[in-house]
């Protein structure tokens, strides 16, 4: 997931003033898509539920592993966490590892050490009546899947926290303020020393990523790469819901300069219309991909692993989102 820095980071080449909306992205995009039509992916194991918000494979002792959100089509309250190998084209669950009560899984490696981690939900206390729920991420590691333990909880009412081992053992941490600080869900970043550092009033204190994302959309980081440049290629999604209340994710990326806050404007990379059609969770969230981790082939292009519509799990090909040719 990371490339060892050779330079010190250069600051990303592009420059603008404004963030534009997601249509204005997506404009861009289908002007310039040129892509092969994704696939979906098969798994077994988990009876009639849906395995969706996959993270990308992943290496852990000798096998290729994915994580994904198992859940059953009717509700999102037994949403779990569960790992797969693939065995001829179909994930498989390994009944042998241990289940996370957990959505929307990412994971990631610092000091050789592995870095799970998910989604936790709880009731809110006054809002019982609506069944509204309250989240925090919850962070795990240890050397193998067997021995994962809880070392970090972040703030509640925040997702979308992501790590990347910078140079000399820092810690970068992408973060997700809402509110007063983020609106609908914006980014932020802070250099840690450590993972001890990791704890959720440390997760507050991170800046603000100005101009990125218009008022009324929102966004999410979803993994980390640290670049041979040093800066860091940032994987995560743009969101907007239209009148109607119909949801719109997209998977985009930009690049950030850890030292100077500076990055690139964001870039659209894969749309749902890019995979196969299939089902929805519920009528407003069709036009709904959720990226969950991108492979760098050796040939220079990408593979996206992405959730479909809160029901199904795909990948694509497509071309280098981080390259600088």
């Amino acid at each position: 997931m990371q490339q060892s820095p050779e330079s010190p980071p250069k600051s990303p080449k592009e420059t603008f003033l404004e963030p534009k909306n997601y249509k204005e992205l997506l404009g861009a995009f289908e002007q310039k898509e040129r892509l092969p039509l994704g696939e979906k992916l098969k798994f077994k194991g988990v009876g009639n539920k849906d395995v969706y918000n996959i993270t990308a494979p992943f290496k852990a002792g000798n096998e290729t592993y994915i994580a994904g959100r198992v859940e059953s089509r009717s509700t999102n309250q037994d949403a779990h966490t569960l790992f797969f190998i693939e065995k001829d084209g179909t994930w498989q669950l390994d009944q042998s590892l241990p289940a996370f009560k957990l959505e929307d899984p990412f994971l990631t490696k610092i000091n050789k050490e592995i870095i799970f981690g998910g989604v936790q939900t709880y009731p809110l206390p006054d809002r019982k009546d609506t069944g509204k729920l309250g989240y925090r991420t919850i962070f795990y590691r240890g050397k193998n899947l067997q021995n994962l333990r809880q070392f970090s909880t972040g703030p509640d009412m925040m997702k979308d926290i992501r790590l990347v081992e910078l140079p000399e053992k820092k810690i970068g941490v992408f973060t997700r303020p809402q509110g007063k600080i983020g609106g609908r869900g914006k980014m932020g970043f802070i250099k840690l020393n450590s993972l001890e550092e990791l704890t959720a009033d440390n997760i507050l204190k991170a800046k603000l990523i100005e101009r990125q994302f218009c008022e009324n959309e929102w966004s999410g980081t979803n993994e980390l790469h640290l670049l041979k440049n040093g800066n860091i290629g940032t994987l995560g999604h743009i969101a907007n819901q239209d009148e109607s209340g119909k949801k719109h994710y997209f998977a985009m990326t930009f690049l950030f300069n850890p030292e100077t806050f500076e990055s690139s404007p964001i870039k659209i990379i894969a749309a749902r219309k890019n995979f196969p059609k299939g089902e929805a969770k519920k009528p407003g969230l069709k036009d709904v991909v959720f990226p969950g981790g991108l492979i760098i082939n050796p040939d220079q292009t990408a593979t996206l692993y992405t959730g479909l519509s809160d029901v199904e799990a795909g990948r694509i090909n497509l071309p280098n989102p981080f390259s600088t040719n």
